[in-house]
């Protein structure tokens, strides 16, 4: 269950060659960086050929457990301060966070948006199904944030525990709309359209992230946060419509 995300293998011990870092680096990170993270790691890997990045996607929520009841990890990208805090209060991790990105919400819609939403108050149409994140997974605290100063109250039809499974219900049509990031919403395959509404600007996620203590492979886990804070990872997380911290 800890694991479901990861590749069955021993992460291997810290080590450093000529051509750079080498040996498997195991990073827990949320699921709105899966495609970011993907190419970042892939780069990664190029520019360090004997290294091998390993993700476990998931809600930042889920994984701040995982890391906490001992998973094996060497790096945690969370989607807000609040998950990564519940680590660093357990002693989980080596420094102090840093936040890398943000990110900023829209409602999906089909393609089209057929059902002509242009703000939250139109969420609110009798008939028309919502999905929202649960209020522990990030995604879920901002959108309760936003819908709280629009001062519009939702019942969705269902509660998420991470956002590319809200994400999801719209791209099935299982859903008429769902509050999920910018950066979400803007993957080709999703075959959606992001409608941006001004409340989200004061429910802006800060995306920490940082080395963990027990990491197996502690000096390939600083090389990776390093490149993704460097200029070549930030280029990839802007083009996916992550925002400069």
């Amino acid at each position: 269950m800890l694991l479901a995300g990861c590749a069955n293998e021993t992460p291997s011990a810290p080590a450093t060659s000529a051509a750079g870092v080498t040996g498997n680096v195991t990073v827990f990170a949320a699921s709105s960086l899966t495609e970011a993270f993907k190419k970042i790691g892939t780069e990664f890997a190029a520019a360090n050929p004997g290294a091998k990045v390993t993700f476990n996607f998931a809600g930042s929520s889920a994984l701040a457990t995982q890391i906490n009841q001992g998973a094996p990890a060497d790096v945690f990208a969370s989607a807000a301060p609040a998950n990564m805090k519940t680590v660093t209060d357990a002693g989980n991790a080596e420094g102090t966070p840093a936040v890398f990105v943000k990110n900023q919400l829209v409602i999906a819609v089909p393609k089209g948006n057929p059902k002509g939403i242009k703000g939250l108050s139109d969420l609110t149409k009798p008939g028309l199904k919502v999905a929202l994140c649960a209020e522990q997974v990030p995604c879920g605290a901002a959108a309760k944030k936003a819908l709280d100063a629009a001062k519009v109250t939702l019942t969705p039809v269902t509660l998420e525990q991470d956002v590319k499974q809200a994400l999801s219900k719209v791209s099935l049509g299982e859903v008429d709309a769902a509050l999920v990031y910018r950066t979400d919403a803007k993957v080709p395959t999703a075959n959606v359209d992001g409608i941006e509404f001004p409340e989200s600007a004061g429910a802006i996620n800060d995306y920490p992230i940082v080395v963990l203590k027990n990491a197996p492979n502690k000096t390939a886990a600083q090389a990776f946060l390093a490149y993704v804070q460097s200029d070549k990872g930030l280029a990839v997380l802007t083009t996916a419509g992550f925002q400069k911290p």
